[in-house]
């Protein structure tokens, strides 16, 4: 119930206007979102590479049916791009068809993201195409097939494991050699295409996860639960994988505790983090996945209201873990869409 109602609030433009309006809910967001230019996603992997993890940027923002915002969000990947080369950052980017220009004319999406792939070949920089709601799932495969048949080898995409036919998919991009990263899927969709139940999308996760680690190229593993990465540490072992041959994926501000014991332990390990003014609708699927995150943000909002500072000053009489009002990483745990 609360994760449909979260998902119907990041399609609500009324909903979307009183809440992006409220500065207290704009600075809870950025535990999830670190800002709205290009420089913050800079600093944000730059921080992740000191905490020797990978990164990916992703500029918020789907659907785009002007051609000067797809031609702007193009640019904004380019700079990207540049940046990432000249501060020799070990990140890459997501990019979503839409937001290219995919809903104007494939013409357009050809020139437009064109721009985007050559600069990705000249900095040799990977690029990875997010999956979106399953209105889109086969329309993105198509694109990306056309891209791969073209030639193009530094690219990759994502697939949902809540999806029904996920399995099938898995097998085609494994027979390609492309790239993939796996992860739940945040979006509500209809029984009759995906998957309701949580018991069968882990196993799904799992069954499908054991297909890319022995016969995909280098799969990117999405998600905060430890359900299916004890499942996947199993097969790893069982299966003497390459812990070179795959890395685990997780969200910016998600489970920060489980990203550091990943590495501890020899895993490599990608932050996904989004920017841009467009968080609103991100940030409400972030939050539909677990009620654990609306008890994050709730306890954000209090902070930074007035009561925050009452507040604080009694914790920081206490002698608790968050007796400096600090957040522990214990808090949200979702899964990336």
């Amino acid at each position: 119930m609360i994760r449909r109602g979260l998902l119907f609030l990041s399609e609500s433009p009324s909903a979307k206007k009183v809440l992006t309006g409220t500065p207290l809910t704009r600075s809870a967001s950025r535990r999830f979102v670190p800002g709205e230019e290009v420089n913050d996603v800079i600093r944000a992997m730059g921080e992740a590479n000191e905490q020797r993890l990978s990164a990916t940027a992703n500029y918020l923002g789907e659907s785009v049916t002007n051609r000067e915002q797809a031609r702007a969000a193009a640019d904004t990947y380019i700079q990207i791009l540049d940046r990432i080369h000249a501060e020799k950052l070990d990140a890459n980017i997501s990019v979503k068809f839409t937001q290219m220009g995919q809903n104007i004319d494939e013409a357009f999406l050809r020139e437009n993201l064109g721009r985007v792939l050559e600069k990705g070949a000249e900095t040799d920089t990977f690029i990875r195409f997010d999956m979106e709601g399953s209105d889109y799932t086969q329309r993105t495969l198509d694109a990306f097939e056309e891209l791969w048949a073209d030639g193009w080898r530094n690219i990759g995409v994502v697939l949902q494991a809540y999806l029904k036919r996920t399995a099938g998919d898995v097998r085609r991009m494994n027979e390609l050699g492309a790239r993939v990263r796996i992860c739940k899927g945040a979006y509500a969709e209809p029984p009759d295409l995906a998957y309701q139940d949580m018991r069968r999308i882990r196993e799904n996760f799992v069954e499908v996860t054991g297909w890319l680690l022995s016969e995909g190229r280098y799969p990117g593993i999405a998600t905060h639960d430890e359900e299916i990465i004890d499942e996947i540490l199993r097969y790893v072992e069982s299966h003497d994988i390459d812990l070179e041959a795959f890395e685990f994926q997780m969200l910016y501000g998600v489970r920060r505790d489980l990203q550091e014991g990943l590495l501890a332990q020899g895993f490599n390990v990608r932050v996904y983090i989004p920017f841009g003014e467009k968080w609103y609708p991100y940030l409400m699927r972030r939050l539909a996945e677990r009620p654990e995150n609306v008890a994050f943000m709730v306890q954000s909002l209090v902070k930074e209201s007035p009561l925050g500072a009452i507040w604080g000053r009694k914790r920081k009489r206490s002698s608790g873990p968050e007796a400096d009002g600090r957040p522990t990483d214990q808090d949200p745990r979702g899964d990336d869409g």
